[in-house]
């Protein structure tokens, strides 16, 4: 199964970094957080990959092209003609294919734009800003098992400040309490599992995923949600870039499953 990573968004809530570089290329832990993310899918054996570029799309494609360069250590002899010699050569098990999906297309017209690349099977979708301690086996066996044409994971976010109970009657605050679990909501975390049916909802480059597509699909039934009560962290901001730094300095970041012996 095919793994399709939206990357060529503008990132303009993290300018300071994005204004240089896509999204997905701005570093957590010394690493693309789209590296974080592949990684992920390939600790559960899917390693084929689509990278749906746009905004500074030959960043993306550049650094794929040396990675060997990026995470190796490696001799220049130019005392014999500038030899390049390899040590600790890492490789991966991936097959990475970078496509040219647009400036500023949207969501939906990305993944149409890729579908001669997915043809007829059943191919899972994500966002290329977010990590997540997803088991992603358990997320394909979940879209199998319901066969409906989509699936996405809904995850639980909490609200960031207290709450407030207040009478409709006189505006008086009659309660403040500090914010809980209770008081989170379930939203689209990405993660999906899509049917090539979904191509028959997207119309064209103006189509965003999220909108009338996913919406159309609930309407008909056609949309599962996969719970996912563990960790999820979407890197939106500075602020949020911040947060998934400082979890990898402390050795306490529950999307690097790759780094931890599991067994699923």
């Amino acid at each position: 199964m095919k793994i399709v990573i939206l990357a060529g968004g503008f990132g303009t809530r993290i300018s300071e970094e994005s204004h240089l570089r896509p999204k997905p290329m701005i570093e957590i832990g010394g690493k693309p957080i789209l590296w974080h993310i592949m990684k992920e899918y390939s600790y559960y054996g899917y390693n084929e990959f689509i990278i749906c570029a746009g905004y500074k799309q030959h960043v993306i494609k550049e650094w794929f092209a040396d990675y060997y360069l990026y995470n190796s250590d490696i001799t220049f002899d130019f005392s014999n003609g500038a030899d390049m010699t390899v040590h600790n050569n890492i490789s991966e098990s991936w097959k990475v294919t970078i496509i040219d999906t647009g400036y500023e297309t949207m969501t939906g017209g990305r993944v149409k734009r890729i579908q001669p690349y997915v043809e007829n099977e059943t191919f899972m979708l994500t966002y290329g800003d977010g990590v997540a301690d997803i088991n992603i086996k358990d997320l394909a066996e979940f879209h199998r098992n319901h066969g409906k044409i989509a699936t996405l994971t809904a995850v639980s976010v909490r609200q960031r400040f207290g709450t407030l109970d207040i009478d409709s009657q006189d505006d008086t605050i009659l309660a403040f309490r500090e914010k809980s679990r209770a008081d989170s909501s379930r939203v689209n975390g990405g993660y999906m599992v899509l049917e090539p049916e979904v191509f028959r909802y997207i119309e064209g480059d103006d189509t965003v995923l999220e909108k009338k597509p996913l919406a159309q699909l609930a309407a008909e039934g056609q949309l599962a949600a996969y719970r996912h009560d563990g960790f999820w962290k979407c890197m939106d901001t500075q602020r949020e870039k911040e947060q998934l730094e400082k979890m990898i300095a402390e050795n306490d970041a529950p999307w690097m499953v790759w780094e931890k012996r599991l067994s699923f």
